[in-house]
């Protein structure tokens, strides 16, 4: 039963690396976003630099 786990893992993992929207791989992995902010948040690196260009872009007036 590893085996099934660790490729959905792998794959959550690579999702939201990847900057899929939460609510889309949660949909995909069938689970709750919930669930995927808690079990899968180590797992989300390497993203701050494009969150704070979306939020920069979103704050222009």
């Amino acid at each position: 039963m590893d085996v099934p786990y660790a490729l959905r893992h792998a794959a959550v993992s690579t999702w939201l690396n990847a900057g899929v929207p939460a609510p889309q791989v949660a949909e995909w992995a069938g689970r709750s976003v919930d669930v995927l902010h808690r079990v899968y948040a180590k797992c989300i690196h390497g993203q701050d630099g494009e969150a704070m260009r979306r939020i920069s872009e979103a704050t222009k007036g």
